[in-house]
């Protein structure tokens, strides 16, 4: 049994759609990252404990999910830009409290 997607979904080698996967990476990553950002500097100001709580909790929640999609032809450009997004956010969050 192969590791990859067996299901109606399975990534096509030769009909990869870079610029318009690529866009929708970056757009997804920007929206994302100030919203994780809002919303994490918004927690912070109540309790820095609360916002690493509430980030990490959404982020293994997701995470199950996020990892059957992967190989949706659409939805797996969408999961590349929400991760970023999320990295962005906390980073950006973590400068930000530092500072």
């Amino acid at each position: 049994m192969s590791k990859e997607c067996e299901g109606p979904y399975r990534a096509q080698a030769d009909s990869v759609p870079w610029a318009a996967g690529g866009t929708v990476v970056v757009l997804v990553a920007l929206l994302g990252g100030v919203a994780v950002y809002a919303f994490g500097c918004a927690l912070a100001a109540v309790n820095p404990l609360l916002a690493i709580g509430v980030n990490v909790v959404a982020a293994v929640g997701v995470a199950p999910t996020a990892w059957r999609w992967r190989f949706t032809p659409v939805v797996r450009w969408v999961l590349g830009g929400a991760a970023a997004a999320v990295v962005l956010g906390w980073i950006a969050v973590i400068v930000y409290q530092l500072s």
